[in-house]
């Protein structure tokens, strides 16, 4: 008897089952592995959410008795961990400023832990209205949904075979190839690139037109390549504005109102005057942006959220104990009883924080209770705001960057306004940063698990899952991801370190992570707290971005052009540029590959969406396995370099040979986008 596609309120299958639990976590660290090191590379995650349901159903499909329910679970538990390792927008801050030597395990965990757990709680009320009732499009949890229909679909299709007799039939494909090809592929690559340096990892060109200093740069990340591939050619073109913007304009301007010291090099010079000025121009665009998207948003949001809380104690109390199977949600008092152990938790977790400060405990207690205050009020309004905002456009465009720039502008005003017993002791400033990078920590984890929670639970309700059941892999996914959060950064930054902090003497500053997000929140914070952030630049950034909206909205009006995410452009501005060029040249591949298979589809008469569905799943498979493959890569070099005390343990050549490498990096670079080009329109 094979297993329905969506399964009826009325049949109860397995669901929350000791091997998909197992199978979850495992999961789990890869993706939150992979993630964590991808973000602090590039200042981007991308959605687990598709990939753990492809290897979910490639590895219970060996089960006779594997359904659809129990693969959701599989993929809501690593989908919710994989989005927690956001918590590396803010968190690498507390290294940077030297408050932490690295990553303690147990504060750590308790902050993601508690901060992504409280996500799940704060919106599980929301579910009925923002899901049921709603008509939100929640793009990533639609796809995933019909990947678990189609991937159900094939299985009860094998199983009729089976039991007909035609033992020849071909199991079907679940996709689980295309990642492990993207995989395998990016992972030789990357160990050639960082392992062996026999392939180099980027280029640049550079030259002078009288004092202005230009550079034509270019990343071979295959890692990256997916990622533009994932985020499209709007937000690639974004980013492309924003290197323009900055190496185009702002770099040369600079250059060229300037004198180069002596002894410097034109990258030298150029670079310096980048990171120095410019990427202050792109925090202005980013602050801009932030604030305009969740401008945008405000109204719907609050519309959504209010009918939200006006409908839950009408229907609360309709569906208490009657309610059918898809309907019941984690109960009122098993809500309350679980926030306040987190709150708990936050509150030991912020007291073991501040337990070195110089003040008296009376005193440590009061900044506690307004960093675990503020972390809970204004977390929970935060949940709302993005559960509704993933609805609206999705968890990989919400713009968790920018709650986190709020939140870390409120809390150091916060602190300004109250902690002045903290400010008045000796490296009290240091301490109060701290303390606002921290607190903005637990605002950051509530975010990005509200972004995903409601993701999640609208795949769930598509294919008939147990809400209640889903909301405790949830939670089991946040407590794993948040296990794995720490050990993974600790090994990341001593084997390769941070922009302007490095763990060890001599270490290859080409060769940090850039922990972009990070790096701008410390910048806010210690110039709310110390009265000296670049405001001539952030000014100068702002005004770009509000040229940018302005220029955006008449296009809009007018021609029709698709919007131009001002967030991106601010990236753009912000990332190194070998690191955003390869992330355009993917966005431009999947451009290119869409108006191939929209001609192929026109030459057969078919429509685009039914003509492309299997094409676009394969490209989407393959971009998630080479970002998975470099990242995983990228994290074991960190535990060989680590061992080692080397920064190239494993180097087969010198630095002669760079200039070659470069060559047989942009070669492997382009062999492997004609690869990704053919394997897609093989199915078209």
């Amino acid at each position: 008897m094979t297993q329905p596609v969506s399964v009826p309120a009325n049949v109860t299958l397995p669901e929350l089952t000791f091997r998909g639990v197992l199978l979850g976590a495992l999961i789990t660290v890869i993706f939150t592995a992979s993630n964590v090191f991808l973000g602090l590379k590039v200042g981007l995650t991308f959605s687990s959410a598709i990939p753990a349901a492809v290897i979910s159903m490639s590895v219970l499909r060996l089960f006779k008795d594997a359904n659809i329910l129990e693969n959701n679970m599989v993929q809501t538990q690593a989908s919710a961990a994989g989005t927690l390792s956001s918590i590396i927008f803010i968190l690498p801050a507390l290294v940077m400023m030297g408050h932490w030597q690295g990553f303690p395990f147990w504060q750590t965990l308790g902050i993601c832990a508690a901060g992504g757990m409280l996500g799940v709680m704060f919106t599980i009320p929301l579910r009925h209205v923002m899901v049921v009732q709603s008509d939100l499009p929640y793009p990533e949890g639609v796809a995933a949904a019909e990947i678990l229909r189609v991937g159900s679909a094939e299985r009860a299709q094998d199983a009729a075979d089976e039991s007909s007799g035609k033992s020849d039939a071909k199991p079907a494909a679940t996709g689980m190839g295309d990642i492990v090809t993207g995989g395998v592929v990016a992972a030789v690559v990357s160990f050639a690139a960082s392992g062996l340096r026999v392939l180099g990892d980027g280029v640049s060109g550079w030259f002078a037109l009288g004092g202005a200093v230009f550079r034509l740069p270019m990343g071979f990340s295959l890692a990256l390549l997916g990622a533009g591939y994932l985020i499209g050619i709007v937000a690639g073109l974004a980013m492309l504005t924003g290197l323009i913007i900055s190496w185009g304009i702002a770099v040369p301007v600079l250059t060229a109102m300037g004198d180069m010291p002596a002894g410097q090099t034109l990258a030298q010079y150029a670079t310096g005057l980048w990171s120095s000025q410019v990427r202050f121009i792109g925090a202005g665009v980013i602050g801009v942006g932030a604030i305009w998207t969740l401008a945008t948003l405000f109204m719907p949001m609050a519309r959504g959220v209010k009918a939200s809380f006006s409908a839950l104690t009408k229907a609360g109390a309709a569906r208490a104990g009657q309610a059918p199977r898809t309907e019941r949600d984690l109960s009122a008092g098993w809500i309350s009883v679980v926030t306040l152990v987190l709150v708990a938790i936050l509150v030991i977790t912020f007291q073991v924080f501040l337990s070195g400060a110089p003040l008296s405990a009376g005193a440590i207690w009061k900044l506690v209770a307004y960093a675990v205050l503020f972390a809970f009020v204004f977390g929970f309004l935060v949940a709302a705001a993005c559960g509704y905002m993933a609805g609206l456009v999705g968890s990989s465009t919400s713009p968790i960057s920018g709650v986190g720039i709020v939140a870390i502008v409120l809390v150091s005003l916060l602190m300004l306004a109250l902690g002045g017993e903290l400010l008045g002791v000796q490296n009290g400033v240091q301490m109060a940063i701290a303390l606002s990078i921290f607190s903005t920590s637990a605002v950051v984890a509530v975010a990005s698990i509200s972004n995903d929670n409601l993701q999640d639970l609208k795949t769930g309700w598509l294919v008939g899952a147990t809400p209640w059941r889903q909301q405790v892999a949830l939670l089991i996914g946040c407590v794993v991801g948040a296990a794995v959060i720490s050990p993974v950064l600790e090994l990341l930054y001593n084997a390769y370190g941070f922009a302007d902090a490095m763990p060890r003497d001599g270490m290859d500053p080409a060769q940090a992570l850039s922990a972009p997000q990070a790096t701008l929140m410390l910048a806010i914070a210690r110039g709310i707290f110390t009265h000296q952030l670049n405001w001539t630049m952030i000014l100068i950034g702002m005004a770009v971005g509000v040229g940018l909206i302005v220029v955006d909205e008449i296009f809009k009006r007018t021609c029709r052009v698709a919007r131009i995410p001002v967030l991106a452009v601010g990236i753009g501005i912000y990332l190194p540029p070998t690191v955003a060029a390869p992330i355009v040249a993917g966005a431009v591949l999947a451009w290119l590959l869409e108006r191939a298979l929209r001609r192929r589809a026109a030459a057969a008469g078919k429509p685009y969406e039914q003509f492309a569905d299997a094409p676009n799943r394969r490209g989407v498979l393959i971009a998630s396995g080479l970002i998975v493959g470099e990242s995983l890569v990228g994290v074991l070099m960190a535990a060989v370099i680590g061992a080692s005390g080397s920064d190239a343990p494993l180097a087969l050549t010198g630095p002669g040979f760079a200039e070659i490498a470069s060559y047989l990096g942009l070669a492997a670079f382009v062999l492997v986008a004609v690869l990704f080009w053919r394997r897609v329109m093989r199915l078209a």
